[in-house]
């Protein structure tokens, strides 16, 4: 449902933004499909809460006639130069670092709905600049499943609860005023306030048990002036690898291990013995664990415990 949605707006901005004309409800409602089939009176509110959403997120929906001397059907446009930033000059670095954002964030199954609802508006008489959509294949990924309702949460400045395991203990409840998401090795964490400890702290979205629930209205705080979301990641973050693991992993599985190793030497023509350093134990087992019967541990004694604890309670659940 979050990504039918973050779907829809991007269509809803990319069509507003493409036009100089308003555009009617019923032909908004024809461009976008999630709109289109949807039913009258479903599409009426959707389109009210996403224009509001839109409105939070500083984006202001212009309301108005084509002909001025009519009476027509009000209609709806975003002005580009009210949305659009003036002319950056970049260094290369900068430029880089914009270029790697735009790799992650942006979707290419977003591009084919928001191209075909242009082409529907374009037949349809509407003047439009197909150069305001442009897509890029994403290189990083965000498959925690919690990802989308905590970007969503950071964005909109939303408070948030959600049940929160912690390695060796059972989930607690959580509440958290969010400020930002940051990636560490592969990793998604939210940052934010935690209002029952009433201090900064960060959670591992992998770790995070169920769905995240809002806990408030949007823009209900503020994120301090002086918050530092990568410093105050880096203070609650694993620390450097400080011991290794020896793993005997099979032939073309484990990449993610061996990615990560310091040597590996050729057992047999089906397994290799690979070294991997590591600072978290628990997260080490949960990786080794996600491969099944393709890895098993050889040493440190703790971690193959912890591996094997972690297959039966799966053995378990399954049963």
């Amino acid at each position: 449902m979050a990504d039918r949605k973050t779907e829809r707006l991007m269509n809803l901005i990319f069509t507003l933004l493409s036009t100089r004309q308003y555009l009617s409800k019923e032909q908004l409602r024809q461009a976008i499909a999630d709109y289109r089939d949807s039913s009258q009176q479903a599409f009426e509110r959707k389109f009210e809460r996403d224009k509001e959403e839109l409105r939070e997120l500083g984006i202001t929906v212009e309301t108005g006639s084509n002909d001025k001397y009519f009476d027509d059907e009000p209609g709806y446009r975003i002005r580009r130069d009210a949305v659009e930033l003036p002319d950056l000059s970049l260094s290369r670095e900068e430029a880089a670092v914009l270029g790697l954002a735009a790799q992650v964030w942006e979707h290419a199954g977003l591009a084919q709905d928001s191209m075909s609802a242009l082409v529907k508006l374009k037949a349809a008489g509407v003047t439009i600049d197909t150069d305001v959509v442009r897509m890029a294949e994403p290189k990083l990924s965000a498959n925690e499943p919690a990802f989308d309702a905590a970007w969503d949460a950071c964005t909109r400045r939303v408070p948030v609860a959600f049940d929160y395991r912690r390695p060796g203990q059972d989930p607690s409840r959580r509440h958290v005023q969010p400020w930002g998401i940051v990636s560490w090795r592969g990793r998604w964490y939210l940052t934010g306030h935690d209002t029952d400890r009433d201090a900064p702290r960060v959670f591992r979205l992998s770790r995070v048990v169920g769905e995240i629930a809002t806990d408030g209205a949007p823009g209900s705080y503020d994120v301090p002036d002086d918050a530092d979301v990568q410093a105050a990641a880096a203070s609650f973050l694993p620390s450097s690898p400080d011991r290794s693991a020896v793993l005997r992993i099979r032939r073309d599985r484990g990449q993610g291990l061996r990615r990560s190793a310091e040597s590996s030497r050729v057992v047999t023509d089906e397994v290799d013995e690979v070294v991997v350093p590591y600072a978290s134990g628990w997260d080490l087992a949960a990786e080794i664990a996600s491969y099944g019967p393709d890895v098993v541990v050889l040493e440190p004694a703790d971690l193959r415990a912890a591996v094997v604890d972690r297959l039966r309670a799966a053995v378990r659940d399954a049963s």
